[in-house]
């Protein structure tokens, strides 16, 4: 997809920029033409980067905040005149304990970075693609929020959020051009998830490029009648 250079003249917000997936999306819609305003809470790796592109922005944002999205989206508008699409990537994990042994505070941190940061982020940035009439809007959820996991309750549960508001976007913003629509990996090939699981076979994991490849077809005209949908990216696993 990226040869055909199908996102020129588009202007593509990626929260959770610095991450391994915010990177390889970000190469991702670089190279197929995109304009891209890349967000995560430190901005240092992309700065190194992207330092000396025209096309590109950087924003430092703490998403769990609603003021901090409001304020990354009209920098966006102010800067570009336009957001078409939005990969909504900030998150995370945590597991080891069971429910009654987990800490309100890890309850609180995961609803507000896998779900707050989406509301947040898409209460920024709906009004805009309204006002435009079109848009597309990918998150991310997770194989594991399809159903409750042992010592996994907050971060299940917190994706599981993802997923339905995603559906609900969906339901909400169809009608006015905007697709909204969610990616479900399994295990992403991540150095951090090699360190965590030095027994497992890597090769059946999803690779941050292969993620990419899938949410840039649904950031393409491609998925055009695809509305409120959950991709399984598993892998072999």
């Amino acid at each position: 997809m990226s040869e055909m250079q199908v996102f020129n003249n588009k202007v593509v917000l990626i929260t959770g920029a610095g991450g391994n997936l915010g990177k390889a999306v970000a190469r991702a819609f670089s190279d197929a033409g995109a304009t891209l305003a890349l967000c995560d809470l430190y901005s240092g790796e992309l700065d190194a980067v992207y330092r000396d592109s025209k096309v590109v922005q950087m924003l430092e944002s703490d998403l769990r905040i609603p003021e901090a999205a409001e304020t990354m989206a009209g920098r966006v508008i102010d800067r570009f005149g336009r957001i078409d699409v939005v990969a909504a990537l900030t998150g995370g994990f945590t597991m080891g304990s069971p429910l009654h042994q987990t800490s309100p505070d890890v309850w609180e941190f995961m609803m507000k970075l896998n779900a707050g940061t989406l509301f947040n982020t898409a209460h920024a940035v709906v009004p805009y693609m309204r006002k435009r009439g079109s848009g597309r809007i990918i998150t991310v959820g997770a194989r594991t929020a399809l159903a409750g996991k042992s010592l996994m309750a907050s971060y299940t549960a917190s994706k599981a959020a993802v997923i339905r508001l995603t559906e609900s976007l969906s339901e909400e913003n169809k009608r006015y051009g905007i697709n909204v629509n969610s990616v479900l990996p399994s295990i992403i090939d991540t150095p951090q998830n090699r360190k965590d699981m030095p027994d497992a076979d890597f090769s059946t994991w999803v690779s941050p490029e292969a993620l990419a490849d899938v949410i840039l077809f649904l950031a393409s005209d491609a998925s055009r009648a695809i509305h409120g949908a959950s991709i399984p990216v598993y892998g072999l696993c």
